[in-house]
């Protein structure tokens, strides 16, 4: 199979209009980017990733988390809304930004792997100078939302552009590129702490490795939907380093992110609520490992789309304790 999609990826002759057309792999049907936009500006929602909401999703909920916690720290009370439409922004703008500088450095692997093909810089739909201009553009504006927090958390912010700069190119040099995602996509936990403390502890380091492993086990399954086609290009992921054996790996993932989570709740002075929170993300992590199928690609994809009902499982326990106790 992956040889006939790297054949077929090879011999398309489409124009750059017809590809611009179709529908990205993964992309949500009928998505609002695609129909309201004007069709200059689809290629540059492509770019963002609008039409999969799954990524922001899971750059957004680990700041929730942050944010929640901390202000059950505090004693409880309602985290500041403010904070979490600025997160919500944030995410958005900084995941568009993060797959922007994806694509440019994986421009000449895309166009040889069937879901990635279409994307907007393999398909010519934009050339990579606009591309870089667009990522400067995101990045602007991330700064925009990150200034209005208080400068620990401006820095702390700040510093998690190294490990976004160089994510790109972990999936060439090593089979653990999903470790490196973990790193970039949970630093909102550190984010959404030091927004209410100032500073940083145990306890939002703790919700911090707890995410990582979250991230190292849904990425895992996202990355089987690639492994042939990865294996033929050269590029290295978990799914090919695990393979078959890949269910024992995510029940691992799963235990060591639940169990860092409520460590990091029960340093920060959590009530049972919370803990019920996270007990019913493990019944949802279980369900995953139930129905998980590593040589199922439509599987995969709507295994790791369903994990933002794990992380919005434990946001609920952690805004319920907040409020509440």
């Amino acid at each position: 199979m992956g040889l006939l999609m790297y054949t077929a990826a090879m011999n398309d002759t489409s124009s750059p209009v017809e590809k611009a057309d179709r529908r990205v792999a993964d992309a949500l049907p009928d998505h609002w980017a695609d129909r309201v936009l004007p069709r200059a500006l689809r290629p540059y929602a492509r770019l963002m990733r609008l039409e999969r909401p799954i990524g922001w999703w899971l750059l957004f909920i680990p700041c929730l988390w942050g944010l929640c916690l901390g202000q059950i720290a505090l004693g409880g009370g309602l985290p500041s809304l403010w904070f979490a439409a600025l997160f919500l922004v944030g995410a958005i703008i900084m995941r568009g930004a993060g797959c922007t500088l994806n694509d440019i450095a994986d421009r000449n692997f895309d166009g040889l792997v069937e879901r990635t093909r279409l994307r907007p810089i393999p398909s010519g739909q934009v050339s990579v100078p606009l591309a870089f201009a667009f990522l400067v553009l995101l990045s602007l504006l991330g700064l925009v939302v990150l200034l209005q927090f208080n400068w620990f958390t401006v820095f702390t912010g700040a510093a998690s552009l190294v490990v976004v700069a160089i994510y790109p190119f972990m999936k060439r040099i090593t089979h653990w590129p999903q470790a490196v995602l973990g790193l970039a996509f949970n630093w909102g936990a550190l984010v959404g702490w030091t927004a209410v403390h100032g500073s940083l502890s145990a306890a939002p380091l703790l919700l911090y490795a707890g995410g990582i492993a979250w991230t190292l086990a849904y990425d895992t399954i996202y990355a089987h939907q690639d492994k042939e086609d990865d294996a033929l290009i050269g590029l290295k992921s978990t799914a090919l380093k695990f393979g078959s054996a890949t269910i024992w790996w995510l029940a691992l993932f799963f235990f060591l992110a639940l169990a860092l989570v409520d460590a990091a709740i029960w340093l920060a002075g959590g009530s049972l609520i919370v803990h019920v929170g996270v007990a019913g993300a493990a019944l949802h992590a279980a369900w995953q490992l139930a129905r998980f199928d590593h040589a199922n690609s439509a599987r995969c994809l709507e295994l790791f789309r369903s994990n933002r009902i794990f992380g919005l499982i434990i946001t609920l326990g952690l805004l319920l304790d907040s409020l509440i106790t």
